[in-house]
């Protein structure tokens, strides 16, 4: 059985990068979830592929299919889209059904990138067997998380998932002792910080990024789940002792246990505003594939202060892409007002080359609104100010004694950026 899912605690990390785009429309097809007065246009490219990304989707009949294909004009648009959400391969997989009502060179197109990501995921699988091998070697307990193992649990195929990196959990402890076995395989930390940096470092980040003999970023060793400011405290000791049996490529592993991996892929997707379908896949995957205590879950999330952002993640996985997630939650999220107006900007967006800083304030707002508590807000809010990375440690060297001060130089360079007026266009 699985057990309670506990009150996690997380470091922090500089500032990443996500993607907004501007507003255009998603479609409104999958059922349950009157999201609003706002009822938004349909588009056959994107109501092609949610059908094509949905975990019922090998349930659809082929004329349906045939039906929908058939409102397809513009098939550049929709691969450009396919690529950008991270969802080619399940694309791929479903229209190979109706061949014959695709463009030849459409479908020969997705052949060759399935292809290409199938060959890419099976040397990122063998590259993290050999991690981890070397990890075990070191008597250190590592927890694989997303990647290769996440294709395999909720796709059933490791070809059936895109992933451009390796994640792996390891207790902060660790971190020294993972940093000096990845070393004899060739790898090296690509941001290099000084021993008084790391230290603060594991205090308030999440993440030590390696280069190796595969290629460049490829290789993400993780002693957090989120960073630190954002005030989502998951207990990664928990983690580790719930972490249940698993199999990557043939090899035994320990992974995350069903509630844990929900809960950690739904703030993930927060982080990122929700603006990549393949995110939300993950999550109606994990909802169709694993043996869910939900009670467990609801717990979790309300330990967190996340049910606002469980509930935003789960409403879109069944409405777009056909989780079955209980009614009973349903329901209530349905009557939450925030929740379905979180959802209607979500499904107004499709993302583009646009960028949302974490230092922005639109980013600072939407943070805040996903968390239903005061006291979560107040510590979001207080530790992204004060809370200083790689970005102040590189605007002046100080020290150990003076570090404190970085915090100084956070609240201003931070303050300055989130309240400046926008540049002229």
């Amino acid at each position: 059985m699985y057990y309670s899912v506990r009150i996690w605690r997380a470091a922090d990390v500089g500032t990443p990068i996500v993607f907004m785009s501007s507003l255009t429309s998603l479609p409104t097809t999958a059922s349950h979830l009157p999201l609003g007065p706002a009822r938004f246009p349909t588009r056959p490219d994107l109501e092609l592929l949610l059908a094509c990304s949905a975990v019922g989707t090998q349930q659809t009949s082929v004329s349906d299919l045939q039906r929908q294909v058939g409102a397809v004009r513009d098939w550049q648009q929709l691969l450009g889209l396919a690529e950008h959400h991270g969802v080619i391969p399940l694309v791929y997989q479903t229209l190979r059904r109706v061949p014959d009502a695709i463009p030849a060179e459409t479908l020969e197109d997705l052949r060759l990138r399935y292809e290409h990501n199938a060959r890419r995921n099976l040397k990122f699988t063998a590259e993290l067997i050999r991690v981890l091998d070397c990890l075990d070697a070191h008597g250190i307990a590592a927890v694989p998380y997303k990647g290769p193992l996440l294709a395999e649990t909720v796709c059933g195929d490791i070809t059936l998932r895109e992933f451009s990196d390796l994640d792996i959990l390891v207790r902060p402890a660790d971190v020294p002792r993972a940093k000096a076995a990845l070393k004899d395989l060739g790898y090296s930390p690509n941001s290099p910080f000084t021993p008084a940096q790391e230290r603060a470092y594991l205090k308030s980040g999440y993440e030590f990024v390696f280069d190796g003999p595969a290629g460049r970023n490829l290789l993400e060793i993780q002693f957090a789940i989120v960073p630190r400011f954002y005030a989502v405290d998951f207990d990664l000791d928990a983690f580790f002792e719930c972490a249940v049996p698993a199999s990557v490529g043939g090899r035994a592993v320990k992974t995350l246990c069903p509630e844990d991996l929900l809960l950690a892929l739904c703030v993930h997707a927060a982080k990122h505003a929700w603006i990549r379908l393949c995110w939300l896949r993950d999550i109606a995957g994990v909802v169709q594939a694993l043996p869910l205590q939900w009670d467990l879950v609801d717990r979790g999330a309300t330990e967190l202060g996340i049910d606002r952002i469980l509930g935003t993640s789960l409403v879109l996985a069944n409405r777009w892409l056909e989780a079955p997630v209980p009614d009973s939650l349903l329901d209530r999220w349905r009557n939450d007002h925030e929740i379905a107006d979180l959802c209607n900007k979500i499904a107004q967006q499709i993302p583009s080359t646009e960028q949302l800083s974490p230092e922005s304030l639109h980013y600072f707002r939407l943070m805040l609104r996903l968390r239903e508590r005061a006291t979560d807000k107040l510590r979001f809010a207080f530790r992204l100010l004060f809370t200083p990375s790689v970005g102040e440690w590189s605007v002046v060297r100080l020290p150990e004694p003076l570090f404190p001060l970085y915090r100084v130089i956070r609240f201003f360079r931070l303050s300055r950026r989130l309240f400046s007026p926008p540049a002229a266009e």
